[in-house]
């Protein structure tokens, strides 16, 4: 009877220790928190460049075609009005040398104008001109959650904006989105 009852209190004290145990896990399997306190939500953003063509209308000044590019309608006007000009002067063989020297300088004078006035004839025309520019824009990609779980600080980055707390799970802060807040 001693050899019995000495294998049942060996059997039973090892029943007692795997039950005492098992209860010890439980407990603190119950104890473990199901929630972090969220302490400070950063939203992430990121700039987003676009490019696209922006066209506009603008008057554009042109230099008119020149017809006379020799200037050849001046230099003959101009050389006859210095002509005259010269005859209009001095008597003799000093009448001619100054119809020579008017008709000269009135010809170069002329020329000279002819090309001012050609150089100020502008022609105005609308053109239509595209060039490329960047469109820069902000896009929320998600949140960095600095939470507290047993008396520690951690950081998460999730998808979505959480609430107070945050879902643990195995001792591990969930960062999935609720079922209620998924998109």
């Amino acid at each position: 009877m001693e050899k019995s009852m000495i294998k049942g209190m060996a059997v039973g004290g090892i029943a007692m220790v795997v039950l005492g145990a098992g209860a010890v896990t439980g407990y603190k399997a119950m104890t473990k928190p199901t929630f972090a306190t969220v302490v400070a939500v950063k939203e992430i953003v990121e700039t987003v460049v676009k490019p696209h063509e922006r066209c506009e209308d603008v008057q554009v000044k042109h230099q008119a075609a020149v017809k006379d590019e020799r200037r050849i309608a001046g230099s003959v006007v101009g050389g006859v009005a210095g002509g005259l000009l010269g005859s209009a002067i001095g008597g003799g063989n000093g009448k001619t040398l100054a119809t020579v020297a008017g008709a000269a300088a009135g010809g170069y004078a002329g020329n000279q104008v002819q090309k001012n006035m050609q150089e100020k004839d502008v022609v105005t025309t609308t053109e239509h001109r595209c060039r490329s520019v960047n469109e820069r824009s902000q896009k929320l990609v998600g949140y960095n959650v600095t939470y507290r779980l047993d008396g520690k600080e951690g950081v998460v980055r999730t998808s979505f904006k959480p609430g107070p707390t945050l879902p643990v799970k195995d001792g591990q802060v969930l960062t999935a989105p609720p079922a209620d807040n998924a998109s």
